[in-house]
């Protein structure tokens, strides 16, 4: 979890990755519009210059006319340019006269309205201009920059010009105010921007802080509970930061579940060897007593007495460490034989020996079986064991006279074996633990839980070889009536794959 949780260390990657989600989302948004307030710039601009230059050049193309139209009607020396004098003239104004496709005469309208004529060198600033009409630009020297154009026709060939320079002014003013006023709607949706990324972004600032408060707790160790979640509010899934809140709350939820898993796993193996731990101390403790009476020679106990409580002794822990063998390759998924089992017969065999061993009980069999068999696949040492460890522990904690019926029953899918008997019952807070390893009722039984050893690891075992085989058990008392299920699948309804083949345990 805090692996999860814990920053990437290491060398820091370049670029954005280095700031918060906060400030890429705000640069981001405010480049982008920009951009886009740029492109929008560019395109009024062109647009704007594209008219203007348009509307310009109309105007060159009327003072041409208007200038040849001044000639007509003022014949004289070829070099006369006196129509710039005529009102309409803008100021600045260049007009030129042509004899045989040569400029003879140019001059130009002073701020003050007077003509003064071209220099040489403005002169050949429009050189290679003909009279047909077509539009130029050409940069005049101490003028600037024109828009020219020469008309002949059936009238006199004259050149007209306009400055371009109103036209510049204009564009510079139009970039000016847009730049302002982009600059001022990027600052204020560049604080609009970070004002609502920070508040759509508090929620996921507390699943961070619940992250967090979270990897702070010692989870190596101790129980974990009540670990902090989530708030309610911050996990809605309509939302990214809501998804993120209920993940979160889940992780959290199956980090605790794991972890409370693992410290009752923990608790059940300490008291498994502690229990464990007990049970061998017994018999360890009367072999070493007889051990050491033996070897003093003390003939208040006879040498076969003592050695025949030595051998019951080691018989007793051999059967309880079997036993515990059995358990942990149970745990591990140790394959058993996989056979064909007919239980009818194997419970009928257990009850055989289970009424030699306790004649003082009144045992019952009944075999419900409408197909008339009842077979099942596993390991039939195994399964023997399951049932002869419910007889014996009824045998065991029950009073003599008590009424055992064992039977066996059949449907579709599944065999069905039971152990009822009508002795005292089974306490109901020892219930829940009634398979639990070395799980035990107290000395009156009302009923004491195990195997014949007594060492409380019967039911258990019965437990784990059931559901190695792919069954069930379970057991249902009240005082009067103790009823053990065995559900085992049925040969013929057993799920390819269900049987697990192998050496055996």
């Amino acid at each position: 979890m805090r692996s999860l949780l814990r920053r990437t260390g290491g060398r820091s990657r370049p670029g954005l990755g280095r700031h918060s989600l906060r400030f890429r989302l705000v640069l981001f948004v405010s480049v982008t519009m920009a951009v886009v307030c740029g492109a929008m710039a560019l395109t009024t601009v062109a647009v704007q210059r594209v008219y203007l230059y348009e509307d310009l050049d109309q105007r060159v193309t009327d003072a041409a006319e208007r200038s040849q139209g001044g000639l007509q009607h003022r014949p004289g020396d070829a070099t006369d340019l006196g129509f710039l004098n005529e009102r309409g003239q803008p100021t600045g104004t260049v007009a030129a006269r042509f004899v045989d496709d040569r400029i003879v005469a140019a001059e130009w309208v002073t701020e003050d309205g007077h003509q003064r004529m071209l220099t040489a060198a403005q002169r050949a600033a429009l050189d290679g201009i003909l009279p047909d009409g077509s539009l130029h630009t050409r940069t005049i020297p101490g003028l600037g920059t024109y828009r020219v154009t020469a008309i002949g026709g059936d009238g006199e060939p004259v050149l007209a010009g306009l400055p371009t320079a109103g036209i510049q002014r204009v564009l510079d003013r139009l970039v000016i105010v847009e730049t302002v006023i982009a600059s001022v709607g990027l600052a204020a949706a560049a604080a609009t921007t970070t004002t609502v990324i920070r508040r759509q972004l508090r929620p996921l600032g507390r699943v961070a802080a619940t992250a967090a408060e979270v990897a702070r707790v010692p989870l190596d160790r101790g129980e974990v509970a009540g670990l902090t979640r989530v708030p309610t509010s911050d996990t809605d899934p309509g939302t990214e930061a809501g998804q993120v809140g209920v993940v979160l709350n889940r992780l959290i939820d199956h980090v605790e579940s794991s972890l409370g898993e693992r410290q009752r796993t923990e608790e059940r193996m300490r008291r498994l060897l502690a229990d464990a731990s007990h049970e061998l101390r017994t018999p360890l403790a009367s072999i070493a007593g007889y051990a050491e009476l033996m070897n003093h020679g003390d003939q208040q106990i006879p040498p076969e007495l003592a050695w025949q409580r030595v051998t019951a002794q080691s018989a007793r822990m051999t059967g309880l460490v079997e036993d515990l063998l059995l358990l942990a390759r149970l745990d591990e998924g140790r394959p058993l034989l996989s056979t064909e089992v007919n239980l009818a017969t194997l419970v009928a065999e257990a009850v055989w020996d289970a009424r030699a061993a306790g004649a003082d009980h009144d045992w019952r069999l009944a075999l419900r079986l409408p197909d008339g068999h009842a077979s099942v696949i596993g390991d039939q040492s195994r399964l023997h064991q399951v049932v002869a460890n419910l007889l014996a522990n009824a045998r065991l904690h029950t009073p003599a006279g008590t009424k055992i019926t064992v039977s066996v029953e059949t449907t579709e899918e599944e065999c069905v074996i039971r152990v009822q008997d009508n002795g005292p019952g089974i306490p109901p807070d020892l219930l829940p633990s009634v398979f639990d390893r070395f799980s035990r009722g107290d000395a009156s039984r009302s009923r004491a839980l195990g195997s014949e050893s007594g060492s409380g690891l019967g039911l258990a075992i019965a437990a784990a070889v059931s559901e190695a085989h792919g069954g069930r058990i379970h057991v249902e008392s009240e005082p009067g009536d103790t009823e053990f299920t065995v559900t085992l699948p049925r040969a013929d309804a057993a799920p390819e794959g269900g049987s697990r083949p192998g050496q055996g345990l």
